[in-house]
């Protein structure tokens, strides 16, 4: 070991930083590497030269750059402790409550690396990218199926847009039909809590029913539809499981309830995982929900990104889904993919390009 290298450990053990990453000497501020530099400091040591030494005509010479002069260790410290400033899901508590139920292995996130995904252009043909629409169709198709509902988008960039989106769908579906006076949103009170800042979004008014025991209490449901008047109420917002981990027994008397009263019965899927192949939104009355992708599916949440809210949709409310659509228009079991603009009633786009993905 050299005496420029000993200077350069001594140096760093003295100012804290070759702690382990676990130690408190890695938070602290991380000096620039020009700061560190010591002068004669090398990074490599080269060989001796076996061949004749020739020097560099003085007219050709230039003024060394002003960069910093530092040893190998110090460098690969130097960037593996600012790496440790970043913020991650490996080293750090990420308090997201029921936002990420499930594992994220690495070998995902090595999979939506690929070149065919990151280095997608989102101006390139339908023609150029048959892979990419070929999965956004398949996902779609999965997705219907776990639902039970006739129609998914992709569109939704996280779970409160999907919601959001979901009452514009509604909300559309009324106007179109007649009926632009269904405004009110109820919501549980254990509802996920984004439900109310989306319904006010929406331009809805929020009205809260009664859980009791982490149920949903149908009586007061009742009561705030008579009282708001059933011509009025638009849905209801539900998160089932909810947020206390119950599936709640009389969701099938809650989607009565609101069928009975013309309004639509809204599934926050924010749980979904917990029931995957044990029952269908559909099969309890559902009529519009989004799944958070992920929460229930492989993409990780945690330090920021990258949500995904697809919404499942029944059938009288497909037609107001966002745009575009991918569909396949291929022949005779050839399969073609596109993107679908051409929907009348859609509520238009909620997502740049192909949506959440690229």
């Amino acid at each position: 070991m050299s005496a420029t290298t000993t200077t350069v450990i001594d140096n760093e053990q003295s100012e804290g930083i070759m702690s382990d990453f676990n130690e408190p000497g890695v938070h602290r501020t991380v000096p620039l590497s020009f700061e560190k530099s010591q002068p004669g400091a090398v990074g490599v040591d080269l060989p001796a030269l076996d061949v004749e030494l020739q020097e560099i005509p003085e007219n050709l010479k230039g003024d060394l750059p002003n960069l910093p002069t530092l040893g190998q260790l110090q460098v690969v410290r130097h960037y593996s402790r600012l790496s440790s400033r970043n913020f991650s899901v490996d080293a750090n508590f990420y308090p997201l409550g029921s936002c990420t139920m499930k594992y994220n292995p690495r070998v995902n996130e090595f999979a939506a690396a690929l070149s065919g995904f990151t280095s997608l252009h989102p101006m390139q043909d339908d023609e150029d990218c048959q892979g990419v629409l070929r999965l956004l169709y398949e996902t779609r198709r999965f997705l219907e199926i776990i639902s039970g509902l006739d129609e998914v988008s992709l569109q939704p960039a996280a779970g409160a847009h999907g919601e959001f989106t979901s009452l514009k769908v509604i909300r559309a579906y009324f106007k179109d039909n007649g009926q632009p006076q269904r405004n009110v949103v109820i919501a549980t009170d254990n509802a996920h809590g984004t439900n109310p800042a989306s319904c006010m979004m929406c331009g809805a008014g929020v009205t809260k029913v009664r859980t009791v025991n982490g149920y949903t209490d149908v009586d007061d449901l009742k009561r705030i539809i008579n009282e708001r008047g059933a011509e009025n109420i638009a849905a209801l917002m539900i998160t089932n499981p909810n947020t206390a981990g119950l599936f709640d027994s009389r969701i099938l008397d809650v989607a009565q309830v609101m069928h009975d009263a013309g309004a639509m019965l809204y599934l926050d899927g924010a749980n979904m995982n917990a029931v995957l192949g044990k029952v269908r939104p559909s099969d309890f009355g559902v009529d519009i929900m989004h799944y958070n992708t992920h929460k229930t599916f492989s993409t990780p949440h945690g330090c920021g990104g990258p949500g995904s809210g697809p919404i499942a949709a029944c059938e009288k409310l497909a037609p107001y889904l966002p745009v575009p659509q991918v569909i396949n228009i291929g022949e005779n079991e050839s399969e073609k993919y596109v993107l679908d603009f051409d929907r009348p009633k859609s509520i238009g786009k909620v997502r740049s390009f192909f949506g959440q993905i690229g």
